[in-house]
């Protein structure tokens, strides 16, 4: 019944958080077992959470990057970098929504800020909107893949799983994806016997290399400088710290700063710094240096609105989470999940099979219902059974939120078809086909992290 009321108010078009709150309330009201005031009082309970205290922040300092003008210093350093291949610009695109992931978290805001540079220049250099479109989107499923990610703050803190290891466990398949993409970009750039879009630059080159040093070397310097020779670690890191500005002031690097930003966030949180959730507000506190300090670019009036922004997402986010929690707490008690899981049980006990069909479950629920909403729903339903069958947690996290990216891609209910489609000033329709042909790598991409879960687990094995 519970269901049944469910999927009545979603066909009747009540937003997805109102409606399952709303379908709770009717049931307990229906059969009168427990006083109303549970919906209330579970609600509060299930954002009543300390790792939760990391969504407004990882959200914060993803709008404060977007408006500080750090979106056009990223998009600067890919060109340095790979604007000169074949199909340049799209590989720039791809580059740039590695790095940008690194501060965003989510495929909206990689979509709505870099997007907006990407697709106007790659109009402007004679590639087709439906292209430009194609791989911006495809792109902007990295945001939640390479960490911080959102999706995965919501996931850890449903499925009681490390955000920490979460977060490791992106960043060699967020590699994998950005390299089946650029191969994509390659082979229509072969194809359509495309050239390159910038004239080769070797001291641009060599600039951009040389900032991917420092961003590589700069943590296995302080470990070694930690580990290794026995310094103090906290007094050692702000020394490295200094440097890396001066650095910066020096060689006027590009992007140096803002690319670092993921290294110190993964850093500080393996090496027990600070929390997942002080690692928000840290990334907050180094995205408003860089802002007001550093670049300048980050006026008072825009902070003030760039707060407002957080504010009215933040409500949004916490309040699907809240419905969800109540939702989620009637499955069970009325048996749902349980009945679900001896279904599929007895269904099958492989493992693969399992997996092959959450992924479409998955896929599916992803074309209607935000990533938010939908992992809210799907934990209690999916994780009990996966980790019976002997799936990692930590694994299943991952090819959960893959899924509900790839479902942003789609109609009906697409967020980063909509803002692309506003962005490229192109229909709906035009959008949907664009998109059509990234599909393929990012569905590889998802067969690869489903069936090999060692690339997922390695590098969160070495450290949790």
């Amino acid at each position: 019944m519970l269901k049944i009321i469910f999927l009545f108010f979603m066909m009747g078009g009540i937003p997805v958080a109102i409606a399952m709150a709303g379908a709770s309330l009717v049931y307990i009201l229906g059969t009168g077992n427990l006083p109303p005031f549970v919906v209330i009082h579970r609600m509060v309970g299930g954002i009543d959470s300390f790792p939760l205290l990391a969504v407004p922040f990882f959200i914060l300092a993803g709008n404060l990057m977007n408006n500080a003008g750090i979106t056009t210093r990223i998009y600067n350093f890919a060109l340095s970098l790979v604007g000169w291949l074949k199909g340049g610009l799209g590989h720039v695109n791809i580059v740039g929504s590695v790095v940008f992931a690194g501060m965003s978290g989510t495929a909206i805001a990689d979509a709505a800020g870099l997007g907006t540079i990407e697709i106007k220049a790659m109009k402007e250099h004679g590639y087709s909107p439906e292209f430009a479109v194609g791989v911006t989107a495809a792109s902007a499923t990295l945001g939640p893949i390479i960490p911080p990610s959102l999706p995965f703050v919501i996931y850890g803190m449903m499925a009681n799983v490390s955000i920490g290891a979460l977060f490791l466990a992106g960043l060699i398949p967020g590699v994998l994806l950005a390299v089946l993409m650029m191969l994509t970009v390659a082979y229509y750039a072969h194809k359509n016997n495309w050239g390159a879009d910038f004239k080769f630059s070797s001291a641009r080159l060599v600039k951009a290399l040389t900032e991917l040093a420092l961003v590589i070397a700069w943590p296995l310097l302080l470990w070694l400088a930690v580990d290794k020779v026995g310094l103090p670690a906290q007094p050692t890191v702000i020394v490295g710290l200094v440097l890396l500005f001066v650095l910066d002031k020096i060689f006027r690097f590009e992007a140096l700063l803002p690319i670092m930003t993921p290294v110190l966030l993964i850093g500080g949180m393996t090496t027990g710094l600070f929390t997942p959730t002080e690692g928000a507000i840290a990334a907050c506190v180094w995205a408003m240096v860089l802002g007001f300090a550093w670049y300048g670019t980050l006026s008072w009036k825009r902070f003030v609105k760039v707060c407002l922004e957080t504010i009215e997402t933040t409500a949004t986010v916490l309040f699907i989470v809240a419905a969800a929690s109540i939702f989620g707490w009637m499955l069970t008690a009325t048996g749902v999940t349980t009945s679900i899981a001896a279904w599929v049980l007895g269904f099958t006990k492989d493992a693969w099979v399992f997996l092959l069909l959450a992924n479409l479950l998955m896929l599916f629920v992803g074309c209607f219902l935000e990533p938010t909403a939908a992992i809210t729903i799907l934990v209690p339903i999916l994780l009990p059974i996966a980790t019976q069958l002997g799936v990692d947690p930590v694994h299943f996290g991952l090819v959960m939120v893959l899924n509900l990216m790839i479902g942003l891609l789609h109609p009906p209910m697409g967020l980063v078809l909509f803002v692309l489609a506003r962005v490229a000033n192109l229909s709906f329709e035009r959008t949907t086909m664009a998109i059509l042909p990234w599909l393929v790598p990012l569905l590889g991409s998802l067969v690869v992290i489903t069936y090999w879960p060692a690339l997922v687990l390695w590098l969160p094995k070495q450290f949790f």
